[in-house]
C-alpha cells in the first residue's frame, strides 16, 4: 500500500483515495511571468513521479494544474516588486495577457523537454473568476467573510484552524501575509479575497462583481479550480514547501469554509532546491533555468536524473559539477540499454506509441526486482531507491534474469521513472550529421578509417588527434565510426568555483602584464575589448585571462574559438591567452578570483568589458606601480566623507579606484587577499577592495591620463537591470561594505594624517612591541604570518617570510 507524508498530519499515512481505485490530484502550478526555474521544475517534478506511481499501482489519475496568469496586488505596490505579471508587462511593454500567453507556452515547453506528463486538465485563473466570485459571496453570507470598500476580506478569527496546515501559531502567522498593513482589515492575518480595482490598473486584469470592479486575491483561484475541476474534496495536492504559508493555508481555510467539508486528504511538499549553496533567487544570479542548463551542454534528462538521486521530502544543492555527473550516469544508463538490446538480439526502436505506458512485463510481475522497485515507491515515493533497483537491473545484480526480462522490466521502471531511456539516442552517424559536421573534419574521419583499415594505426591515430583539435571526437563501433561533438568539458575543462583554479599568486611572472576579463554574455562587448587589447600591446609581454561566468549566448562558443586558435596582436605576435570556462554563474567577485589564481603578470590588471582602449595605458599604470607606496592604482578615482556617499576625483590619491579598471602589482595578492566572494554582483566591489589595500598599507591612485585613453561604452549588465533590481542588488553589497569598512574613517583621504600610517615592513611603529624568539620563527623559505599594523586602528594579516 502507498504510504505518504501528510503536511497536515505530520506524519506518514497510508493512501486512501476517496473512490476506490481512483485519485485525484490538484498541482500548484507556475505564475506566468517569467521562466520558471529549475526549483520549480523540481516541485512538479515530484507530482510527475508521484502521478506516474499511482498510475502504475493500479490507480485511474485525473491531474488538474492550475496557471495562474492574474496580477494579485495593486499598481501602487508595484514598486515593492509584488504584483509581477503586471509589473513584467510594464517592462516589457506587452499587455498582461500577451506575458501570460507567452511565458504559458515557454512553461509548457519547459515540462515537455522534462518529460513531466501535461496535466489532464490545465485551468486558467482568468477562466473562473466567476467562481471565485461564488465561493466568496458565499463566504460572505456564512459570516466567514466581510466586505469594505469593495474589498472582501477571510475572517480567520471565524475559523479557529487556520494554521494547522503549516503549525504556525496566532502570534507568528503575520510572517509571509503580504497584505499585513492593509488598514481596512480587522485583523492582520486576515486576507483578501476580492480586491477593489485601484486607478490605473490594467483593465485586462479586473472584472465585475457584487462589490465593484476588482480582481481576485492571491489563494482563492486555487480554491475554485480545485472545487471546479475535482469536487469539493480531492485526494492530493501538492506544491512546494514555500506554499505551505500563506497560499495554501489560506486555500485550506477558504475551501472548508465554503464546502464544510474536508477539502484535502493528503498535502504533499516538495522541499527547497538550493543552488550552490544558497535559495534559488533572481537577484543572486543562480535562478537558473532549464535554457540554463541546456545552454551549458546539459540534456534536462540529466536534470531528472539528478532529482532523482534525493528524496522530495529533502534539500538538494544543485551544482553543475553534481550535473555533470548525473550526465555521466544517463550515458552509462544508455549503454547498459544498448547492451541489454544487442545482448537480446533487438534491434526494434523505441515506440512513440508505447512511450508512457505503465503495463508491466508479464516476467516482471512475480520478480524480485518488481517488487523491491515497488515497494520503494510505496514507501513515500522514494525515487532515489527506485532508481538504484533501476540501476541493479541494468547492471545484472542478483538475482539474474535473462536479459529478455531485464530489457522488458528496465522499460517498465523507466516508464515510471521517465528517463526516456528506449528514446531513439541523440547521437547521428556522421554522414547523417554531415550538414553540421565540417568538411575537413569528414574528410580526416574517412581518410582515417583508411588508414586504419590497412592497418597504419600511428597514422590514424595522428589524424584522430587532429578531429579533438577541431573540437570532434571520433567513437568507433562494429559497423562504422561515428563523429560527434567533443565534449566541452573534456577539451577545454570546467570549474565550478575559483579554488578548481591552481593558486599561481606566488609563482614566477611570465608577461609583464595579466589584463582579467570577466564575460557574462553580451559577447560583442567581450570581443571589442579583446580586440582592442590587441590593437595596443605596444611591446608588452601581454597575457589576456578571460573566465566565461556561466554565459547562455554566443559567448562560450566565441571564447572555444579563441582557446583553439590563440591570440594575435596587431604585429602578428603571439599574445598570451588563457581561458577558463565556469559551469555556472560562481559571482562577481568569485569569477574575477578565478582569473587572478591563474593570472603569471607581473602587473594584474581587472578590467570590464565594456571598456575599449584606445592608446597606450601601459606606460603610466606601470610608472604609477614602480612607486612601492602605490598599491592599486586606475584611471577613475572615488573620495568620500562618509563612507555613504563617493564622488569622483582625479586624486591623485583616493579613496577607492573604480572597476573598469584597476591595477596593482601581482606579489601584492598574499598580503591583500583575495576579492570578498560575497559580492555575487560587481556594485561597491571595488570600493571594498580598495580599502583592503588601504589597511596595508599602500596609497590608492587615480590616473586621469590614462582615462583619456579609454572609450566608456555603456554597461550592459546595469542597463539590462529594471530599477528595482538595482536598489535591491546595490543595497545588499553597500550592507557588506558598511559591515566591514563602517569604522574606516582614519583610511579616508579626507581623514589622512601622515603620522598616524606607519608605512613598510620594517617601520619602526609597524610591529609595535611584537618579537619572534628563535623556536617562534619558521625554517628558512616556509612563510610566517602574525597581526601588522600600519595605521593606529586598523590592522591585517598576510604571510611574510623571515631572513
Amino acid at each position: 500500500m502507498l504510504r505518504l507524508y501528510n503536511t497536515l498530519t505530520r506524519r506518514v499515512e497510508p493512501f486512501m483515495s476517496l473512490a476506490p481505485g481512483r485519485a485525484t490530484m490538484y498541482s500548484c502550478g507556475p505564475t506566468v511571468y517569467r521562466y520558471i526555474h529549475i526549483g520549480n521544475l523540481r516541485t512538479f517534478l515530484m507530482a510527475d513521479w508521484l502521478r506516474r506511481s499511482l498510475t502504475a499501482l493500479g490507480y485511474e489519475v485525473r491531474h488538474v494544474k492550475n496557471i495562474t496568469d492574474v496580477g494579485h496586488m495593486r499598481v501602487e505596490r508595484l514598486d515593492q516588486g509584488e504584483d509581477k505579471l503586471i509589473a513584467q508587462a510594464r517592462r516589457e511593454g506587452k499587455s498582461s495577457a500577451d506575458i501570460a500567453a507567452f511565458y504559458t507556452a515557454a512553461f509548457l515547453d519547459d515540462e515537455r523537454r522534462m518529460r513531466i506528463l501535461p496535466a489532464h486538465i490545465l485551468p486558467r485563473a482568468t477562466d473562473h473568476v466567476a467562481e471565485m466570485v461564488a465561493i466568496t459571496a458565499d463566504l460572505l453570507a456564512k459570516g466567514l467573510a466581510y466586505e469594505r470598500g469593495g474589498n472582501v476580506y477571510f475572517d480567520i478569527a471565524g475559523y479557529p484552524d487556520y494554521g494547522r496546515l503549516s503549525g504556525n501559531q496566532m502570534a507568528g502567522l503575520l510572517e509571509g501575509v503580504r497584505d499585513a498593513a492593509d488598514p481596512l482589515k480587522r485583523s492582520a492575518e486576515d486576507f483578501a479575497l476580492w480586491k477593489a480595482a485601484e486607478p490605473g490598473r490594467d483593465p485586462a486584469m479586473t472584472w465585475e462583481s457584487p462589490w465593484g470592479r476588482g480582481f481576485p486575491g492571491w489563494h482563492i483561484e486555487c480554491s475554485a479550480m480545485a472545487i471546479k475541476h475535482l469536487g469539493p474534496q480531492i485526494d492530493i495536492h501538492t506544491g512546494g514547501v514555500d506554499n505551505i504559508f500563506p497560499h495554501h493555508e489560506g486555500e485550506l481555510a477558504q475551501s472548508e469554509g465554503h464546502t464544510g467539508l474536508q477539502f484535502v486528504r493528503h498535502w504533499v511538499h516538495a522541499q527547497h532546491l538550493l543552488a550552490d549553496g544558497q535559495k534559488m533567487a533572481k537577484s543572486t544570479g543562480n535562478a537558473y533555468t532549464l535554457a540554463d542548463v541546456e545552454a551549458r551542454g546539459f540534456e534536462p534528462m540529466a536534470l531528472r536524473l539528478l532529482f532523482a538521486t534525493v528524496h522530495y521530502r529533502s534539500r538538494l544543492n544543485f551544482t553543475f559539477s553534481a550535473l555533470r555527473a548525473a550526465q555521466t550516469a544517463l550515458g552509462r544508463m544508455r549503454a547498459r540499454v544498448a547492451a541489454l538490446q544487442a545482448e537480446a538480439q533487438l534491434t526494434a526502436h523505441y515506440s512513440p506509441n508505447a512511450r508512457d505506458t505503465y503495463d508491466w512485463a508479464l516476467e516482471a510481475h512475480d520478480s524480485v526486482w518488481h517488487a523491491r522497485f515497488v515497494a520503494a515507491l510505496e514507501d513515500d515515493l522514494n525515487i532515489p531507491r527506485a532508481t538504484a533497483v533501476l540501476w541493479d537491473v541494468l547492471r545484472g545484480r542478483e538475482p539474474l534474469i535473462p536479459p529478455e526480462e531485464r530489457l522488458a522490466l528496465t522499460r517498465a521502471l523507466d516508464a515510471v521513472l521517465g528517463f526516456g531511456l528506449f528514446e531513439p539516442p541523440a547521437e547521428r552517424r556522421g554522414e547523417a550529421g554531415a550538414a553540421r559536421v565540417p568538411e575537413e573534419v569528414l574528410a580526416l574521419a574517412g581518410e582515417r578509417a583508411a588508414l586504419r583499415r590497412r592497418g597504419e594505426y600511428a597514422l590514424a591515430d595522428a589524424l584522430r588527434t587532429r578531429v579533438l583539435d577541431a573540437g570532434w571526437q571520433l567513437r568507433d563501433t562494429r559497423s562504422d565510426t561515428l563523429v560527434l561533438p567533443r565534449a566541452p568539458e573534456e577539451e577545454f575543462g570546467s570549474i565550478s568555483r575559483p579554488t578548481d583554479v591552481p593558486d599561481t599568486a606566488s609563482a614566477p611572472d611570465l608577461y609583464d602584464i595579466s589584463v582579467n576579463l570577466l564575460a557574462h554574455d553580451s559577447r560583442a562587448d567581450l570581443e571589442r575589448c579583446i580586440e582592442s587589447i590587441l590593437r595596443h600591446t605596444h611591446g608588452r609581454r601581454l597575457e589576456v585571462v578571460v573566465v566565461d561566468n556561466g554565459s547562455t549566448d554566443d559567448t562560450v562558443a566565441y571564447l572555444r574559438r579563441l582557446a583553439r586558435q590563440g591570440l594575435l596582436d596587431a604585429e602578428g605576435r603571439p599574445v598570451g591567452l588563457q581561458v577558463l570556462f565556469a559551469d555556472h554563474n560562481m559571482g562577481f567577485a568569485a569569477g574575477r578570483n578565478a582569473t587572478l589564481r591563474a593570472s603569471r603578470g607581473r602587473i594584474a590588471v581587472l578590467l570590464d568589458t565594456s571598456i575599449e582602449l584606445r592608446g597606450d595605458i601601459w606606460a603610466p599604470l606601470e610608472t604609477a606601480l614602480a612607486d612601492t607606496r602605490v598599491g592599486l592604482t586606475g584611471p577613475y578615482g572615488l573620495v568620500t566623507d562618509d563612507l555613504k556617499e563617493f564622488r569622483e576625483s582625479e586624486g591623485p590619491d583616493v579613496d577607492a579606484v573604480e572597476g573598469y579598471l584597476m591595477a596593482f602589482r601581482r606579489a601584492l595578492l598574499p598580503e591583500v587577499g583575495w576579492l570578498e566572494q560575497k559580492f555575487r554582483f560587481y556594485r561597491l566591489l571595488d570600493i571594498h577592495t580598495s580599502f583592503f589595500f588601504k589597511t596595508a598599507g599602500y596609497r590608492v591612485t587615480a590616473l586621469p591620463e590614462v582615462a583619456r585613453l579609454l572609450e566608456k561604452h555603456p554597461h550592459r549588465e546595469w542597463y539590462a537591470l529594471s530599477e528595482e533590481e538595482r536598489a535591491t542588488r546595490s543595497k545588499r553589497n553597500y550592507d557588506i561594505f558598511k559591515r566591514r569598512w563602517h569604522h574606516g574613517q582614519s583610511l579616508m583621504t579626507a581623514n589622512y594624517v601622515p603620522a598616524d600610517h606607519w608605512f613598510g615592513h620594517d617601520h619602526p611603529r609597524h610591529l609595535g612591541a611584537h618579537t619572534h624568539p628563535p623556536e617562534e620563527l619558521p625554517p628558512p623559505g616556509q612563510p610566517h604570518t602574525h597581526t601588522h599594523q600600519h595605521w593606529a586602528d586598523h590592522a591585517h594579516e598576510h604571510p611574510h617570510y623571515h631572513h
